[in-house]
């Protein structure tokens, strides 16, 4: 799945839009998405000056959107209707820094989805090795007005 049609599910846009390709999927079960990290990218500009390192709580947020994806797909037509929120992050855990020229693979399983409440493993890797991992918790509600 590439950019464009990642753009048809989710909201987000630049500069929050946090992933660009899904490589894998299995609606319902297991996704895998790429991010590919740029010198370019704003939060760079205060995270670290000198010494660029993408934010943790963002490579959590780019699993949530490969989360998102995956519980949109596995969903029926009402609920594509809405919108996706977080309810909680547990054991999150940063184990190496991601840099500019770093790419994400971002691995997400299913641990549960009933009423409503998706709960996914989530796991990013850079080169292989272990950078990030969470596990998140979210549902599909209507639109804030």
């Amino acid at each position: 799945m590439d950019i464009n049609e990642i753009m048809k599910i989710l909201p987000h846009r630049f500069p929050f839009l946090m992933v660009d390709r899904i490589v894998e999927m299995e609606p319902g079960k297991r996704c895998v998405g790429l991010k590919n990290v740029t010198i370019n990218e704003p939060f760079f500009q205060g995270h670290f000056p000198g010494h660029p390192v993408m934010p943790g709580v963002l490579i959590v947020e780019a699993m949530a959107q490969v989360a998102g994806i995956m519980a949109y797909l596995a969903s029926d037509d009402e609920t594509r209707k809405k919108v996706s929120y977080f309810m909680a992050i547990d054991n999150a855990k940063f184990r190496k820094p991601v840099f500019p020229g770093d790419q994400l693979r971002i691995e997400v399983e299913t641990i549960f989805s009933r009423r409503g409440i998706w709960s996914v493993a989530g796991k990013a890797y850079v080169d292989g090795v272990l950078a990030t991992e969470a596990e998140l918790k979210a549902t599909f509600a209507e639109k804030a007005k």
